[in-house]
């Protein structure tokens, strides 16, 4: 089966490994006997990356080079690429040459052979430092259990995508790596494949604490949207029902300990009582604008609830 393929590459601060990245890809990408493309998306890089990723672009007709006025991060780099992809199979790669441009194929085949609307890599002999694997595989555990993506390796970059998984799915913040999980709660379709891992030759890593922090509010973002998108009045109205039940039993507490035991009506319990019922109605009503807002939005943008995978005749 013939695919027209777009490979979207993030680049920030890459300039030891962008001459040999494109080498490897165009001399893999040849051999699918189908048209594709290259866009390089520089994120803002202060090292000469723009320079050579120009270079790049001016000497094969295959290759685009994408510039963004700054650093903006991997979600923004790679949709900047997405947006512009004109292929049919959309694979985004880093460009740290960690991983094998030749999986390309192999992940293009398990796609066809299986019907999934994304194969994403795994990364089963990882060639990281060990805390960092460390961290990896403790992330993709609670990710995995949080959105009940049950992949091993949903950090890597290295996918492939149909273009239609983008058509109702956008990407901020460090979202990116969430994307199999968007999707999963859309009705798509995703595999994993293992693919090889190679340790960093050139360059340094843009991975730190200060990202796992964003990864981990992401997260939270995710499992909203993913369970309670269309739906908020169950999360912050069960929230609120909760809140005001408790509420309901420590006034409970402090009738009966007046009424038989001789306890006063103005204590520590009586103001918890009143708290909990005023966060509890507030959870409510936050629910009810969650509700007309989600409605609004829905209804202004002509976006649907629902995402159509195929129709026949």
């Amino acid at each position: 089966m013939k695919f027209t393929v777009s490979v979207v590459i993030p680049v920030f601060n890459e300039e030891g490994n962008l001459l040999e990245l494109a080498r490897r890809l165009i001399e893999i990408l040849t051999t699918l006997k189908t048209s594709w493309e290259i866009i390089l998306v520089d994120d803002g890089s202060n090292d000469k990356s723009p320079i050579i990723i120009d270079r790049l672009a001016k000497e094969n007709k295959y290759i685009s080079a994408l510039h963004l006025t700054r650093n903006f991060g991997q979600t923004a780099a790679l949709a900047a690429g997405i947006d512009q992809a004109k292929g049919d199979l959309i694979i985004t790669l880093d460009a740290d040459l960690q991983n094998d441009s030749a999986d390309i194929p192999l992940l293009i085949d398990r796609l066809d052979e299986s019907g999934a609307d994304i194969v994403s890599g795994w990364r089963k002999d990882r060639q990281d430092p060990k805390l960092r694997s460390l961290f990896s595989r403790a992330a993709n555990w609670l990710i995995s259990k949080t959105t009940a993506t049950h992949l091993h390796d949903i950090g890597c970059t290295l996918k492939v995508y149909r273009k239609e998984v983008f058509s109702n799915l956008p990407l901020y913040g460090e979202m990116h790596r969430f994307i199999p999980a968007l999707a999963i709660a859309q009705g798509f379709k995703v595999i994993e494949v293992p693919v090889k891992h190679f340790p960093r030759q050139s360059g340094i890593s843009k991975y730190g604490f200060s990202r796992t922090i964003k990864v981990l509010l992401d997260l939270l973002t995710v499992k909203f949207l993913a369970s309670f998108q269309t739906k908020p009045i169950y999360v912050f109205g069960s929230s609120g029902l909760i809140l005001v039940f408790l509420g309901m039993l420590s006034g409970l507490f402090v009738v009966i300990r007046r009424l038989f035991f001789d306890g006063v009506w103005v204590s520590p319990m009586m103001f918890v009582t009143i708290l909990l019922f005023i966060v509890g109605v507030q959870f409510i009503l936050m629910g009810f604008l969650a509700e007309i807002q989600i409605r609004t939005w829905f209804e202004s943008s002509g976006k649907k609830p629902y995402q159509i995978k195929r129709i026949t005749n």
